[in-house]
């Protein structure tokens, strides 16, 4: 079966960036088509997709289910809000702001660099964050932020 990125983590679902990749990941891997190594689940919480249902307050598992049902990422974050929580505009926008940052001069930069390196992408200097690294080892043009 052939395999399939999901998309930019930098799609948004109603102003929320990462929840449209997350709900992409559990589409591909239920259908065999993510590509090993990718990493889902709530196992390990500092992971994108732990933060993310932390933030709207929802189990994973339960997420899943739901997603797997059907439905637009637009509807699917509308249960996410009835299920669990609406985060307000601020908590958005700082989400927001947290992932497109996260491995710039943080605690995860260590881990970033070293990702880079295992990916084949040394020292370059266009990949700063771990949304780089997703967009660039998927073919995407990192981004400036």
């Amino acid at each position: 079966m052939q395999t399939q990125t999901p998309c930019s983590d930098y799609v948004q679902t109603k102003g929320l960036i990462y929840f449209a990749r997350m709900l992409d990941k559990i589409r591909l891997k239920a259908a065999g088509k993510l590509p090993p190594g990718y990493f889902t689940g709530v196992e390990d919480p500092t992971h994108f997709d732990a933060r993310c249902t932390r933030l709207l307050g929802v189990n994973y598992d339960e997420l899943v289910k739901r997603t797997l049902q059907g439905g637009s990422d637009d509807e699917i974050l509308d249960w996410c809000f009835a299920s669990g929580r609406r985060p307000s505009e601020e908590e958005i926008s700082i989400w927001n702001a947290f992932l497109r940052k996260r491995g710039w001069r943080d605690e995860a930069s260590d881990e970033l660099a070293e990702s880079k390196r295992e990916a084949g992408f040394g020292d370059r200097q266009d990949i700063q964050t771990w949304l780089d690294l997703h967009d660039a080892e998927e073919g995407r043009t990192p981004r400036a932020v």
